[in-house]
């Protein structure tokens, strides 16, 4: 996102009076107070639960101003607003779909007019997208995709703690190093180390609460996997160890312990479900736990650590291609967070996750593109003032701006922008098969944002050498693929004289 100013693009202040007055501009397009049946966020989509899908007014929707765009399906709506924004939106818009709240009669002081398009190029556009929504929805309905999305769900909230702690991390790891304040960097770890050491009992909470089942017995049966105490049991022959599994052991733990709870809730009296319920579900589910869980998480915990290691020392710039270019449809999708688990696997095992840095490299891409797409329109100024106000978001690693105020509704640019993205995953990936391997200390950061959290094996120093080349081959590639092939000879004729599709301008 641009830096904050005192105003927003369309004249209302920022801070608390902007962004309720961008929650009650949202209410209304979304149907009222009484069609939200929940209201949340993640790093940076508001996502909306609603009754009637037909009463969303989808094209004005997209046409408010700070709206990136749009997805999801019909009543599981995702908002991009952007990292920041989102988070002091979404409380405003759960407190005025609360009962008893007035609810806005029309749109209000965040209200704008559809950018600077002409009417009937935004229809064509509103037409367009609506159809490759339809289709892309028709396509990926499955019980599959919606399990992903629910595990991604669980891990989305513990992300802000994720980011502060392995900043913290690397400070102390960068004291220890220069033997710098000695007495405060087991301070710093301290800090670094408590909510990583209790991660499983805030996996396990989450996971009974989106699964149905009562948090905190959740939490319960998932502190087992960290409890000192379970080296004293013998699970396949071996001593169990502490932490077996981690946060997939806290997941299956959680998610049996739901279960259990549930099936006990239909069939003990009412009378008795207070005693009986909570002490069946973690009984049951804490054996289960202890005799099947953790070992089992632990091995496949194991194996995902051996098959990242062997990915980079083996697949080198073949699977950095891949990675890199597959993760901006990932995104724009919102299955990119389903590898939460996988990177806080690794972090707990390795100390950093090797993968992030590559998946990194497409939102270099996606800068590449937009930088080429500024170059190549001189004449389209609605295109042209969109990147540069996505461009300081872009350049963080925050990939929806650019994604839905840019490439995506050109078409092509986006492919561009996945080759760019490509390219730079396979420079990282390859240097990591020579050796200089480059890790995450924390996940949520990508871009600049993530050089604080870097990790090599050659030091910190040679890991910020590696990961800024890479960035600079992904902007190179992506600039050069969206230059040359990015858009047709009509569509850049068309763009530059003002009559082709414009993207609408973030905020």
């Amino acid at each position: 996102m641009a830096p904050d100013r005192p105003d927003g693009p369309d004249g209302a202040p920022r801070g608390e009076r902007g962004h309720g007055a961008t929650a009650a501009a949202l209410l209304p397009l979304l149907g009222g107070a009484g069609n939200l049946t929940s209201v949340t966020n993640c790093m940076t989509r508001l996502r909306v639960t609603v009754r009637d899908p037909s009463a969303v007014r989808h094209a004005e929707l997209r046409a408010l101003a700070g709206v990136l765009g749009v997805v999801g399906d019909a009543t599981a709506l995702q908002i991009v607003l952007g990292p920041g924004t989102v988070a002091k939106v979404a409380p405003e818009l759960a407190r005025l779909a609360e009962p008893g709240t007035a609810s806005p009669g029309t749109a209000g002081p965040g209200t704008a007019e559809p950018a600077t398009a002409e009417p009937v190029t935004a229809e064509a556009l509103a037409e367009r997208g609506a159809a490759i929504r339809a289709e892309r929805k028709a396509r990926n309905a499955t019980p599959g995709r919606e399990f992903l999305r629910r595990i991604a769900q669980i891990f989305v909230p513990l992300i802000p703690a994720l980011i502060g702690c392995g900043i913290v991390a690397g400070l102390a790891g960068l004291l220890a190093n220069l033997h710098w304040l000695p007495a405060l960097a087991p301070a710093l770890t301290a800090c670094a180390s408590g909510f990583m050491s209790l991660i499983a009992v805030f996996v396990g909470y989450n996971t009974a609460k989106e699964f149905g089942g009562t948090p905190v017995l959740g939490g319960a049966v998932a502190a087992i996997i960290v409890f000192p105490g379970v080296e004293r049991v013998t699970a396949f022959g071996e001593k169990l160890v502490p932490g077996q599994g981690g946060v997939l052991g806290a997941l299956a733990a959680a998610l049996f312990a739901a279960h259990v709870e549930r099936w006990c809730r239909a069939r003990v009296p009412e009378a008795l479900d207070v005693l009986i319920t909570p002490t069946v579900t973690v009984l049951v589910a804490g054996l289960a736990t202890l005799y099947g869980l953790m070992y089992a998480a632990g091995e496949v915990a194991g194996a995902i650590g051996r098959f990242a290691d062997w990915l980079l020392a083996n697949g080198g710039a073949a699977a950095g291609f891949v990675l890199g270019g597959l993760f901006l449809p990932l995104v724009m999708l919102g299955l990119h967070q389903a590898l939460i688990p996988i990177h806080t696997t690794l972090i707990q095992q390795q100390g950093s996750t090797v993968l992030l840095p590559v998946l990194a490299m497409a939102g270099a891409g996606q800068v590449g593109a937009a930088l080429a797409l500024y170059a190549r329109l001189p004449r389209n100024t609605s295109v042209r003032r969109t990147i540069r106000s996505a461009m300081p978001a872009g350049l963080l690693g925050i990939g929806e701006p650019l994604i839905y105020g840019v490439s995506l509704p050109l078409g092509r640019p986006f492919v561009t922008a996945c080759v760019g993205g490509a390219c730079g995953g396979a420079f990282v990936g390859l240097l990591g098969q020579l050796g200089d391997t480059v890790g995450s200390t924390a996940i949520g950061p990508s871009g600049w944002a993530l050089f604080p959290l870097l990790k090599g094996g050659h030091g910190p120093g040679q890991a910020v050498v590696v990961y800024g080349a890479g960035l600079l081959v992904g902007y190179a590639a992506g600039f050069v693929a969206t230059y040359a092939f990015g858009l047709s000879r009509a569509s850049l004729r068309e763009l530059n004289t003002g009559n082709g599709p414009r993207a609408a301008p973030p905020s």
